[in-house]
């Protein structure tokens, strides 16, 4: 899928992650599968690249710090690239790795935006490109996970309506402008 452009590779995607066990896991909106999907969608309408839309498929394979569940040991990390390949899959890694508690509240602030890795610890600078594949691929994940789960929505729109405007300029407008739309109307709810 190294195009990730044809319907085959997609095809291959859904079938390595139905393999993993994606369509068996819940998830807001039903199955992982289908979230996956969803988001995979999302970065589609926007006009993200087929990287950046296989990566969005494949976003949770090693897991994610909001969901525990991995399809693929990061130690594997090979087999997920010889699926998509080597750049999407290592936006896949940059994603699962991502520390959201010490990254999130460095996104839209000063530049560059260090990564804390929650596997090792160890912290590095994403270039500019990676930076904003994967805000593009969070705000895709972010914005099913609360069209899906009302109850997420409101305990955590507030926050991510403010996490999406400050970071604004990393992310496509399409993106920026789903966020409006989906997120805006917890704006009041910001302290």
């Amino acid at each position: 899928m190294t195009d990730g452009a044809g319907t085959a590779s997609w095809s291959r995607a859904e079938a390595f992650l139905r393999d993993r066990g994606a369509a068996r896991m819940p998830h807001p909106g039903g199955t992982l599968l289908e979230h996956l999907g969803r988001v995979r969608g999302l970065l589609a309408e926007w006009g993200a690249e087929p990287w950046i839309q296989a990566a969005g498929l494949c976003h949770a394979t090693y897991g994610t710090d909001g969901f525990d569940e991995t399809l693929l040991p990061v130690t594997e990390r090979a087999v997920l690239a010889e699926l998509i390949g080597d750049r999407a899959e290592a936006l896949v890694h940059l994603y699962a790795s991502c520390d959201r508690g010490a990254v999130y509240p460095r996104l839209g602030g000063v530049q560059p935006v260090i990564f804390r890795d929650r596997f090792t610890g160890a912290e590095h600078t994403p270039d500019e490109t990676d930076l904003c594949a994967f805000l593009e691929i969070t705000a895709a994940n972010e914005l099913d996970v609360m069209a899906h789960n009302a109850e997420l929505a409101a305990r955590h729109g507030a926050p991510l309506h403010r996490l999406f405007i400050r970071s604004g300029g990393l992310l496509s407008r399409a993106a920026q402008d789903a966020c409006e739309r989906q997120l805006g109307r917890y704006a009041s709810c910001d302290p």
